[in-house]
């Protein structure tokens, strides 16, 4: 068995026009969309009577995607919580920008929340984590070029 790639990562949420518009904002681009229901998304899944919407969208790159997916039927029934950067579970997702301070600015704009301040690392990054709606978590990495 081999490992070929990693396809998407899903992200469920409840506002998927405010999740897909924020990684619209980060640069992704959408690859499709789809109305999903029936019995075998019930059997992938696990749930019964599966009623979702879902945004497929890429990076320019055409790396793995993200797979946005509001639930209409059936509904979480647990309360929301804002995760914090050190919350158990998988708790971001990294993109590397050509600048950082351009792509906070225009997302802080929008209203969405940087954690802490861009800092860099060893000379090699600079580094943030930005919160989107729903508590989405994005860690933002710009590569720097060493000094000759």
């Amino acid at each position: 068995m081999k490992l070929k790639k990693i396809d998407h990562i899903g992200v469920v949420v409840n506002d998927l026009v405010a999740a897909k518009a924020f990684f619209l904002e980060v640069g992704l681009e959408v690859q499709g969309e789809a109305e999903i229901e029936g019995e075998w998304v019930d059997r992938v899944v696990g749930l019964n009577n599966v009623k979702s919407s879902i945004a497929v969208l890429r990076s320019p790159d055409g790396g793995a995607n993200i797979e946005l997916i509001k639930y209409h039927k059936p509904t979480d029934e647990q309360e929301f919580q804002l995760p914090l950067a050190n919350t158990v579970g998988i708790r971001n997702i990294a993109f590397t920008v050509d600048d950082i301070e351009a792509v906070v600015a225009k997302l802080t704009e929008k209203g969405f929340d940087i954690f802490g301040e861009i800092q860099q690392y060893e000379g090699i990054y600079k580094l943030c984590y930005i919160r989107g709606p729903e508590g989405i978590i994005l860690m933002l990495a710009e590569e720097l070029t060493p000094d000759p």
